[in-house]
């Protein structure tokens, strides 16, 4: 049976045109139903306008939006009518094998943990962006929902980033290394020291602490740390590669035109490497079936891949490895 994928129709910059780009191509391409949650005429008017099939997607109507400036904690309460609560709720009621929105992140975060709710034994949801790297690619836990974090739920970051980067990304055993102000094991606050015990006693594959200046060589391919720490470094990531991406088509601009070809093709490379519409968006680790924000302002491409990087979550069955993980740590705790 085909994996049946959950999209947020108005969730995003560019709703619902994009949307609707994305998951045609994903139902003829992937071979995935989509069911898209919005305002059922709008949704019609848009693919007739832009002639876009709506094969193979099923549209549950709402008539509310959720306003990314609305508080978070409304998709709960005042926003239950909304694509991205509806959405939400079909998944919780096994209506749908994953969801995807690029509506507001905190509301998101909010949604899946109170109406999808989290696996059992997971203590906090962690948005966990795969960022690019010179050797292939790692995963960031946690990017941003988690401002304060104990030691034990570092732990369980590193668990849930493990089972995604081996379902999903494919890596055997990934390397798993606690974001840290230097690479000796009493460096950090006191949250970082215990943490280091926590994770170095593991069946994980630790190794040990990496420094900022490190996470771009992908040695290691889970990076684990608080919110706070974890989103300051996403953004100086994000931003230093589209500083970089620009100084080198400025510096190549001069060359002469065969000179310039060539510099630009591998220029180009670098960009896409470094786009964010190539992965499609973030896995919600820790949620009893796979959510994935997607960036606000993506575009067919990157809903898309938000629909791809789902159904291989479906598919690699991450949100069950999670949990045979948690309850064998559980059981070694009580023994």
């Amino acid at each position: 049976m085909a994996v049946r994928v959950i999209v947020d129709a108005f969730g995003g910059d560019n709703a619902p045109l994009e949307v609707i780009r994305g998951c045609e191509r994903a139902v003829r391409e992937l071979g995935v139903s989509i069911v898209l949650t919005g305002r059922e005429p709008e949704i019609r008017a848009c693919a007739e306008k832009n002639g876009l099939s709506l094969d193979g997607m099923e549209i549950v109507h709402t008539d509310d939006i959720f306003d990314i400036h609305e508080e978070p904690k409304e998709i709960i309460k005042s926003g239950k009518n909304t694509s991205m609560a509806v959405g939400l709720s079909l998944l919780a009621e096994g209506k749908g094998d994953a969801f995807v929105s690029a509506g507001s992140t905190g509301a998101l975060v909010m949604g899946a943990s109170f109406i999808v709710k989290r696996i059992k034994g997971i203590k906090r949801i962690a948005p966990s962006p795969v960022m690019p790297a010179d050797k292939g690619s790692f995963v960031l836990v946690d990017a941003g929902a988690n401002t304060e974090c104990r030691a034990d739920m570092l732990l369980q970051f590193a668990v849930m980033g493990s089972a995604y980067m081996e379902k999903v990304m494919g890596v055997k055993s990934p390397k798993v290394a606690l974001l840290n102000i230097g690479a000796e094991e009493t460096k950090g606050r006191d949250l970082e020291i215990e943490a280091y015990k926590l994770l170095q006693e593991s069946e994980l594959n630790f190794a040990g602490n990496i420094e900022a200046r490190d996470m771009p060589k992908g040695e290691v391919q889970v990076v684990v740390t608080d919110g706070f720490t974890g989103n300051i470094a996403l953004k100086l990531y994000e931003g230093m590669g589209s500083f970089f991406s620009k100084k080198l088509k400025w510096f190549f601009s001069g060359a002469g035109k065969i000179g310039a070809l060539f510099a630009m093709s591998k220029i180009n490379t670098f960009r896409k490497q470094m786009d964010y519409k190539e992965v499609g968006g973030s896995a919600l680790l820790g949620v009893r079936k796979p959510v994935i924000k997607a960036h606000g302002s993506s575009d067919g491409t990157a809903f898309f891949n938000a629909v791809r990087q789902a159904k291989r979550c479906v598919d690699g069955n991450v949100a069950g490895v999670i949990e045979g993980y948690v309850a064998r740590m559980s059981a070694a705790d009580k023994e």
